[in-house]
């Protein structure tokens, strides 16, 4: 079973600073990227449960700058779920898949919170 401690750690760190910052940082960009990165990770997670396509895709809503961080953690543990659920089912493999979504949280906590 794939090890996606890396992800959760990273998102975890991600969504414990989005609960920690001050409106005006969330307001002036932070939210945003946030909620941009927690519909990417929940739409990589659709993907991994279903690669046919076949339901229906979900968007993540937007429920304001106070939510963004618990939408976050949901949404990335979502994606480590699937990644540990997941088998060799297409081009990447899900250790791959892994790598790639740590960096992107890495890359967007560091966009988001400067």
């Amino acid at each position: 079973m794939l090890d996606t401690s890396p992800l959760t750690a990273a998102v975890e760190r991600f969504a414990d600073r989005l609960r920690a910052a001050p409106q005006s940082r969330l307001r002036r960009g932070a939210a945003a990227e946030a909620l941009e990165l927690a519909r990417e990770l929940a739409a990589a997670a659709q993907r991994l449960e279903d690669p046919s396509g076949s339901a229906p895709a979900r968007l993540m809503p937007d429920e304001g700058v106070f939510v963004v961080g618990d939408q976050l953690a949901v949404a990335g543990l979502d994606l480590a779920e699937a990644l540990r659920a997941a088998g060799p089912n297409g081009a990447k493999a899900p250790s791959e898949m892994l790598d790639e979504a740590v960096a992107l949280v890495e890359r967007v906590e560091v966009r988001a919170m400067r």
